[in-house]
């Protein structure tokens, strides 16, 4: 009876895998296919190769190249100033600015010069009673018979000497007050204009007093800050720099709800890098900027204003400009195969500014350029061309096209 317990399980276990084993091998294998990366709809540009001229960008202030602080050599009262003798008052050079009250000056030159009158009479003196002193002694000497030579006291020499050093001291005197009283008029040592009036009229004013600061209108510089990395691309050789070859600069500055622009040149550097920014500074020069010598400029240039500059830099040859968003990690762009896939590449940047960046022509002349920011793309993967060039054409036929067209 127990057996037949046992044999019971034991037979239905092997009828069922029996009929599992039938089953499993009635199923078919399971089918195995190649997943297909999808195709991207990208835009492309072609990679043509141009020369173009640097330009580099930067800013700077606009400053005089000189400056002045004017002040009185002598002591007295203003008693009459220019009327251009105001804040932003522009005058010539040679033009008055500022009386001093000469009275005083006057009557000193008048002095010296009784003075020096007094010296000369002295003199004249002196040289009559050195010339009868020697005649004296020549015929002292016929009668006594006597070769002895006469002593400089006797020809009364010191005297003279004397008499001829009061002389100069007196026409240095009279040079020193008609000097004084030459520096009570105060003349404009440039064209110019007044940058701050510290004295007016009626106020006495001693030797040294500071009367008023001026700013030179016949040049204006501005320092450029040059980083490192654009100093091979502007010619700062100090030979052309001294011969007046320096490299053009274009400023520009929005006035007055325009955009207002002015040229100048480089005309030297300040020679050492500023030990807290590193960079070189250029100073550009800009004639007559307050046009007061011809109207050269539409607006003046006033001194202080934040301009932004472009310097002419050097002509690159044999490069391909590149929008910078094409660039991919470190150097790296996508170009567009023949076959219409991605493949990575390498680029050579030789400049690069916020919106662009030239590489060299080496190897990439002809490609399609991918613009299109992908999300991690994989080399080999296809790709749809969306903008001019065809899925017909290749990359060099495009550019002929290319080529064509803009010669038509």
């Amino acid at each position: 009876m127990i057996k037949k317990q046992l044999l019971t399980p034991i037979l239905i276990l092997a009828a069922s895998s029996v009929v599992a084993g039938w089953l499993f091998m009635q199923k078919d294998p399971p089918q195995v296919s190649k997943k297909e990366l999808p195709t991207m709809l990208v835009d492309v540009i072609p990679a043509a190769v141009t020369s173009t001229r640097i330009q580099v960008t930067t800013q700077g202030s606009v400053m005089p190249k000189t400056q002045t602080t004017i002040v009185s050599e002598v002591a007295g009262l203003i008693v009459e100033v220019s009327p251009s003798f105001v804040a932003g008052g522009f005058f010539r050079e040679g033009d008055l600015l500022v009386r001093i009250d000469d009275r005083n000056y006057r009557a000193e030159v008048k002095r010296a010069l009784a003075s020096v009158a007094t010296a000369k009479t002295n003199l004249t003196k002196e040289l009559g009673l050195a010339d009868y002193a020697e005649q004296d002694w020549e015929r002292a000497k016929a009668t006594l018979n006597s070769s002895k030579a006469a002593s400089d006291l006797a020809l009364r020499k010191p005297q003279v000497a004397e008499a001829m050093a009061n002389l100069e001291f007196a026409e240095a005197d009279l040079e020193k007050r008609q000097g004084d009283l030459d520096r009570t008029v105060i003349r404009a040592p440039y064209d110019g204009l007044i940058r701050e009036k510290v004295a007016d009229i009626g106020q006495f004013v001693n030797a040294t007093s500071p009367l008023a600061t001026t700013f030179s209108t016949d040049v204006a510089e501005i320092r450029l800050p040059l980083p490192d990395k654009d100093l091979p691309f502007v010619s700062l050789d100090d030979a052309n720099l001294r011969d007046g070859n320096g490299p053009l600069v274009n400023l520009s500055a929005y006035l007055g709800g325009r955009t207002q622009s002015w040229q100048g040149k480089i005309v030297r550097t300040e020679g050492v890098f500023d030990d807290k920014s590193r960079v070189l500074y250029a100073v550009a020069e800009v004639l007559d900027p307050y046009n007061q010598n011809s109207n050269t400029w539409e607006q003046p240039l006033r001194f202080g204003t934040f301009a932004n500059v472009q310097i002419e830099g050097e002509q690159l040859n044999e490069v391909i400009r590149l929008p910078r968003s094409v660039l991919r990690g470190d150097d790296q762009i996508w170009v567009v195969t023949d076959d219409r896939r991605l493949k990575p590449f390498t680029v050579d940047i030789i400049r690069s500014d916020e919106s662009s960046i030239l590489v060299s022509a080496d190897n990439l002349t002809g490609k399609l350029v991918c613009k299109t920011l992908l999300d991690n793309p994989l080399p080999g993967t296809p790709v749809q061309l969306n903008n001019s060039a065809t899925l017909s054409e290749t990359p060099s036929e495009t550019l002929n096209a290319k080529a064509s067209n803009e010669s038509d």
